[in-house]
């Protein structure tokens, strides 16, 4: 199957290094929201939405992540660029490793948050769980079953507008791409791959996320060359949304997000 022409949107200095950011599965390229004003000021950030999500088409599934990574690479063709960072969350953060094996030359770095590289037979068994939902009561049903795992409590009691963005994101996700997606990650297979990246990658856990947890995302650290891991304190899933400002602070001297501003100090939302 050919790649898909996904939807994305182009901010920041033309002249800038570029910056490629892949949603999760079940957002949008809107979940980058509070990070724009931090990265638009190093960098021509690039956001596109997964296929099945958000404004992009819906192609039939299952997907695999070979067509999910060719995506991701064409729009970067798409926008005339030839090589680029690349940042991404969960499925994201899984696609830009996908982008790092299979297309070395044209990725400078690799930020992977909240993601696997590998597929057990519960986080299978998961997936099944959630699709059966799907199939009972909608995208709906799974949104209700996801966003406490994505965000912490104080999260939503505090900013409610956060959750509420994150479902807006969640429910423009089309059934069928979500099946897709949730097929691509049943497969997901880099994790014995990891030992041949060529690409700086730093691995941002949750210290909270069930999922992806921190001791899953160190063993993937340590299995892959040169790389670097770190912990951002108290986050769930969605690490950049449930805990933008210290999200900002973990990726900052990776990204060489660094002026004479302290990232710190700089409030993202």
């Amino acid at each position: 199957m050919t790649h898909q022409t996904l939807f994305s949107t182009v901010s920041g200095p033309e002249d800038a290094p570029a910056l490629l950011l892949l949603n999760s599965l079940g957002a949008t390229h809107a979940m980058w929201d509070a990070q724009l004003p931090l990265l638009e000021s190093f960098y021509r950030v690039i956001r596109c939405d997964t296929r099945g999500h958000g404004q992009s088409p819906t192609p039939p599934s299952p997907y695999s992540f070979d067509e999910i990574v060719d995506d991701a690479l064409a729009v970067l063709d798409t926008h005339g660029i030839e090589t680029a960072s690349v940042m991404g969350l969960s499925l994201g953060g899984m696609t830009a490793l996908g982008m790092g094996l299979k297309a070395p030359e044209r990725i400078d770095r690799l930020v992977c948050c909240a993601a696997r590289s590998d597929a057990p037979q519960p986080f299978v068994q998961s997936w099944h769980d959630r699709l059966a939902k799907m199939e009972a009561g909608g995208i709906e049903a799974v949104w209700s079953g996801t966003v406490g795992f994505w965000l912490s409590e104080d999260s939503r009691r505090d900013f409610p507008d956060r959750e509420a963005a994150l479902r807006d994101g969640f429910l423009k996700t089309t059934e069928e791409g979500y099946r897709g997606c949730a097929h691509a990650l049943m497969r997901l297979d880099y994790l014995r791959h990891l030992g041949e990246m060529q690409v700086p990658v730093l691995f941002v856990a949750g210290e909270n996320d069930g999922g992806a947890t921190p001791d899953t995302m160190r063993a993937m650290a340590e299995a892959c060359p040169g790389s670097d891991f770190t912990v951002v304190p108290g986050a769930k899933h969605v690490i950049n949304v449930d805990r933008p400002d210290d999200f900002a602070v973990a990726v900052a001297d990776f990204l060489d997000l660094d002026d004479d501003q302290s990232v710190a100090g700089r409030k993202l939302a």
